[in-house]
């Protein structure tokens, strides 16, 4: 198994289009800030320098990393520098966190054809991975456990059409 770590705006937002095939879990939490075991509420608020960000386990043998790229493309926008749809703020902008030198230089080489084919300048850190701090309970899962309110964030941010 290995782990993949994307910051797509809102965590509750991208978590289920990782319910598949390979991928054994995906955790909501926060990476990249310098605050031990931040809280939402001061991640939200834009205190520890985290975004909200996705810890994917996966099997590379069902799902490559290529794969996982795509789909995290296919679901946010990458020329927004501000954070994503109707989150803004720096918690909400977009960062892949690879664990090796292969994951950046898929992550670059993605990035570049992105800018190439729309001529537009993308806003996605590729950073080294540095940590996650698992969120609070009530947020895994949010649209399981929260339907109606999971579907109304996502008519409300732009992000269902």
């Amino acid at each position: 198994m290995k782990e993949a770590y994307f910051a797509g705006g809102c965590f509750w937002c991208v978590t289920p289009i990782y319910k598949m095939n390979g991928v054994e879990k995906v955790i909501c939490g926060y990476a990249g800030g310098d605050e031990v075991n931040p809280t939402y509420e001061d991640v939200k608020h834009q205190k520890t320098g985290h975004r909200e960000t996705i810890k994917l386990v996966y099997d590379p043998g069902k799902v490559s990393y290529d794969r996982l790229l795509d789909i995290y493309f296919a679901n946010v926008d990458p020329f927004d520098a501000e954070g994503q749809f109707i989150d803004k703020g720096f918690s909400y902008t977009l960062a892949i966190f690879y664990n090796d030198d292969s994951e950046k230089e898929l992550a670059i080489k993605k990035l570049n054809e992105i800018e190439s084919s729309s001529g537009k300048k993308t806003y996605v850190e590729v950073l080294p991975y540095k940590n996650f701090y698992e969120a609070e309970e009530y947020h895994q899962d949010y649209y399981l456990k929260n339907p109606e309110a999971f579907e109304k964030e996502l008519i409300e941010s732009g992000r269902k059409k």
